[in-house]
């Protein structure tokens, strides 16, 4: 018998936006997601995914955040799944497919948009991934290797979706003074392609856009009431993804997470390290490249804006590879549950829990999950709703949750490890 008093109990948490790709082959425990009653990850968003893809040389940014050239031996989803079976991980998987991995696969040259020849390819690989258990298509317009690609050729591939009930994310062309148009982008390419669209970690980044969630939240209502929409969203003002010369700033606070030429820095603020060697930051970033970082570059009243929406899920776009990571990898359900909800009293408990698991369920087709209903699988986490937060930090984000009492995953006790521990998670395919 399990001591449940004065305890809550709800479906396991779904995490809409990870880059766990690699790390529940590499590390299957998943202690940072199971710890906070997350029992499936969505992986391959913002484009970026491990399969299908194999690579001879060293993945270029952002591939690269989910490792180096050896990462990527998946040259068919296929041999994925293969390999997700033989590590059963201690959470569900659901595999997206990466529009910048498709490219980084198919192009010569990744700087121009594909050729007809260069899309026929990609279809064949995405329709292929389909067909062996991805649930959807990611893009990552954001990043050079995905920028070139103009909407028809994003239209072309996503228009494989519909025959699959699949779903298409997009990390979008711009967050900061462009945020608008790319809305209206995002919704015009998924109604071409007729399928449901999520937007990945909404955001109004940079300074000169802070406070504009106020136009961009009605204009996903609107979109809503004629088309299936998405969105999710990381409860932190401080994004994280590689590091970028190009996009550091003296008003924006940058730290670094990872380097490959200088892995002691990891941890340190990029205006201290640039301090310290007497460079300008962009010259310091170059410097330090390959490089991932921790950008502050989002307001507050945004994120409680957009966490507070009824149509945004929880995700914690956790890069469980950096060095020193963004604490949100650990944190993140945790921090909606305690100082969001309990605390801040943004939106009630209820809330919270439906924006972690029948929303996210729903939206990405995993049925018999989400819901406490009979006959569906048995991922619960039963936690403490007066204990329960998140304790990972920028300094120490390596930190578990505390309130999460138990954590099951297809009705095996998958938390806490030390009494447990089964790793029972699967791959699921479209409708599971």
């Amino acid at each position: 018998a399990i001591p449940c008093a004065g305890l809550a109990l709800a479906p396991g948490f779904i995490d809409t936006h990870t880059h766990d790709d690699r790390a529940v082959l590499d590390d299957p425990a998943m202690r940072c997601k199971i710890s906070q009653g997350v029992t499936t990850v969505v992986v391959g968003n913002c484009g970026i995914s491990l399969a299908p893809l194999a690579l001879a040389a060293a993945p270029p940014p952002p591939l690269n955040l989910l490792g180096g050239r050896a990462a990527f031996a998946f040259p068919r989803f296929a041999d994925y799944a293969a390999g997700l079976a033989a590590a059963r991980p201690a959470v569900n998987v659901a595999a997206l497919v990466g529009h910048g991995s498709l490219r980084v696969g198919a192009l010569a040259d990744i700087t121009r948009p594909a050729s007809e020849v260069e899309r026929a390819v990609m279809r064949a690989r995405l329709a292929a991934s389909l067909d062996q258990g991805a649930i959807g298509f990611s893009t990552g317009l954001y990043y050079p290797i995905n920028a070139p690609a103009d909407a028809d050729e994003v239209a072309d591939l996503a228009g494989l979706l519909p025959a699959h009930d699949g779903v298409y994310a997009t990390h979008m062309r711009d967050e900061i003074v462009g945020v608008l148009a790319s809305l209206e982008e995002s919704f015009a390419t998924a109604r071409r392609a007729r399928v449901p669209v999520v937007i990945s970690h909404h955001k109004c980044a940079q300074p000169e856009n802070w406070g504009r969630s106020v136009e961009t939240l009605p204009v996903i209502e609107r979109a809503s009431a004629t088309q299936e929409v998405g969105l999710d969203a990381y409860p932190y003002h401080a994004g994280s993804t590689v590091l970028d010369p190009r996009h550091v700033r003296p008003d924006v606070r940058v730290r670094l997470t990872w380097s490959e030429p200088y892995p002691e820095l990891a941890g340190r603020e990029l205006a201290a390290i640039a301090a310290d060697w007497n460079l300008p930051l962009a010259a310091a970033a170059e410097r330090l490249l390959p490089a991932g970082a921790i950008y502050f570059q989002m307001d507050e009243a945004d994120v409680r804006r957009i966490l507070a929406f009824p149509l945004t899920m929880i995700g914690s776009d956790g890069l469980p590879h950096d060095a020193h990571p963004h604490p949100r990898l650990w944190g993140t359900f945790a921090r909606v549950l305690g100082h969001y909800s309990r605390d801040l009293g943004l939106f009630p408990l209820a809330e919270a829990v439906r924006k972690m698991t029948s929303l996210p369920a729903a939206r990405f087709r995993l049925a018999g999950r989400g819901l406490l209903r009979e006959a569906y699988h048995a991922d619960l986490v039963l936690f403490d709703p007066a204990r329960v937060r998140d304790r990972a930090t920028y300094d120490q984000p390596r930190q578990e949750a505390e309130g999460i009492a138990r954590v099951m995953v297809n009705g095996a006790l998958a938390w806490p490890e030390r009494e447990a521990g089964a790793r029972a998670g699967i791959l699921l395919r479209r409708g599971g």
